[in-house]
């Protein structure tokens, strides 16, 4: 069986958007594609965001495994093999390391459903449609034709996707 392509989703504290892309990713694709993430400032307490786990429990997908950590540990030499490297924040003004293997980097933003001062019940609604927003990319991206997932066209078609939906 050929060896899954291996998508590291970026955003600063790896507590929100980038935990809900690799949980998802990792419960859709049933192994065509492994999920990983990591911030450059992730939470001091290694805990993802409550409402992303809640959000996620809700959706049947499993959280244990799941930890708010540092871009560092996909740099060194243990690090993962690394095909895609994808940033969900809003804003992707931060610059990245370079990963080894120079995996292809793209761009899927999403704004920040933890950010400003609403009731949990209007942040886990944020948080819904956050997650429904990701899904929608993630299943055309694991849907995609062999052909589509190449490491020549892997960049290409998830591009596209960023601007599909």
């Amino acid at each position: 069986m050929k060896q899954p392509i291996a998508v590291l989703f970026l955003c600063t504290h790896n507590s929100a958007r980038s935990i809900l892309a690799e949980a998802l990713l990792n419960a859709l694709s049933n192994g065509k594609f492994i999920g990983y993430s990591a911030g450059s400032t992730p939470r001091a307490t290694g805990q993802p965001n409550p409402l992303a786990l809640r959000t996620l429990q809700h959706a049947g997908i499993d959280t244990r495994p799941l930890r708010s950590k540092s871009w560092a540990e996909f740099l060194g030499p243990a690090a993962p093999h690394l095909d895609l490297v994808i940033t969900v924040c809003g804003n992707a003004d931060e610059a990245c390391p370079l990963f080894p293997g120079t995996p292809a980097k793209i761009h899927w933003g999403y704004d920040d459903p933890s950010a400003g001062d609403a009731p949990d019940d209007d942040k886990m609604r944020a948080f819904e449609k956050t997650f429904q927003a990701i899904r929608k990319r993630l299943e055309a991206l694991v849907n995609l034709p062999s052909e589509a997932l190449s490491s020549t066209h892997l960049a290409q078609s998830a591009q596209q996707l960023s601007k599909a939906f």
